[in-house]
């Protein structure tokens, strides 16, 4: 996305809007600012959570949720969140979790009552995708049997994850339309998420010594990079140059172009550099921790508010996807209200 409303407002996984009590930093990593949450003032204590699980920990009109499947759910949310539940947030943590697959059963058990239709051909397509992560098919049964899973139980997840977006998608999605005067409103009252920084346009050429090298390997680490300055002030391509040259795997197959950067996204020296340039220049040798640069100026943008009509599509999507959440929290509770839940922890 090119914008600061960026990557924060998109896409939240379907069934986390359907919680509707407080969310911990661990449960809401990746959720949109404006998305639901927690409610205001102080939320209520939740009930301990055992430390040792037993085999059954709910059931939702006679279907078992089992140990196996609320931990490895706990696993995922782990791995979105880049660590583990802090033990001071684990009950509120856990109790969340369990709403949101009481929410998934619910709504995969009403996908089946009306008898929306997920073809087998798009289960075997997820349960391929999920094995195209492995190298091969010994590496995928071992990570299930870490797990305590087969494939069976793998596929029956799959069903029911797809189930209940399908539901959602012909019970919920159509319902939902974003007028002008919803994008309007939501950009006149949140102008904090349409700036974009000062940022610079730039290109490199990194020559690597990385800290802690001997002085050895940064002498030769710096004649290189003289090397390839020297070339450019004979009139050296710099993209080329890059390509045959700059040990920055990431961006040397572009001819070292890191696109649009602004203060703070990098370290000190190389943002100083960069800032100082003008369009078309081409600085010195820059050393950072990573080694030796030379930096090429593409183009300088200044700060602004970038214009709804630039963020236009972006925003729609944000909003929609808000508005799918909120209505399938509500669908949801309504299911609850008829249903027979039992938590046994």
């Amino acid at each position: 996305m090119k914008t600061r409303i960026a990557i924060a407002l998109i896409a939240v996984a379907l069934v986390a809007g359907c919680n509707k009590k407080s969310t911990t930093d661990a449960a809401t990593a990746g959720t949109a600012p404006g998305a639901t949450g927690a409610a205001a003032g102080k939320p209520a204590t939740p009930k301990p959570v055992p430390a040792t699980l037993p085999d059954v920990v709910a059931r939702v009109n006679g279907t078992n949720i089992d140990r196996g499947e609320f931990e490895r759910a706990v696993k995922s949310l782990e791995q979105q969140a880049g660590g583990p539940v802090p033990p001071e947030q684990r009950d509120t943590v856990y109790r969340q979790m369990m709403d949101q697959i009481i929410g998934m059963k619910l709504l995969s058990q009403e996908a089946v009552s009306k008898k929306v239709p997920v073809p087998d051909a798009d289960i075997e397509g997820k349960l391929a995708q999920v094995k195209s992560q492995f190298p091969n098919e010994q590496a995928f049964t071992a990570a299930l049997a870490e797990r305590q899973m087969t494939p069976d139980k793998l596929k029956a997840e799959i069903r029911q994850q797809m189930q209940a977006m399908k539901l959602v998608e012909t019970e919920i999605t159509p319902t939902v339309t974003i007028s002008e005067a919803d994008l309007n409103d939501f950009y006149t009252k949140n102008p904090d998420k349409f700036q974009e920084p000062e940022a610079v346009h730039v290109a490199h050429i990194l020559i690597r010594a990385p800290e802690g090298s001997d002085e050895a390997a940064k002498k030769k680490a710096r004649a290189e990079a003289q090397s390839v300055l020297a070339q450019l002030k004979k009139g050296g391509d710099f993209a080329a140059l890059a390509k045959q040259h700059s040990q920055d795997q990431g961006s040397a197959p572009n001819g070292g172009d890191l696109n649009f950067m602004a203060k703070g996204q990098t370290v000190p020296q190389f943002e100083q550099a960069a800032f100082a340039l003008k369009a078309g220049q081409t600085s010195g040798i820059v050393e950072t921790p990573f080694g030796y640069h030379i930096i090429k100026m593409i183009a300088h943008r200044d700060g602004r508010t970038v214009p709804l009509q630039e963020v236009r599509p972006q925003l729609e999507q944000f909003l929609k996807q808000q508005r799918i959440q909120e209505k399938t929290a509500a669908y949801v509770e309504k299911l609850k209200s008829k249903a027979k839940v039992e938590i046994l922890i």
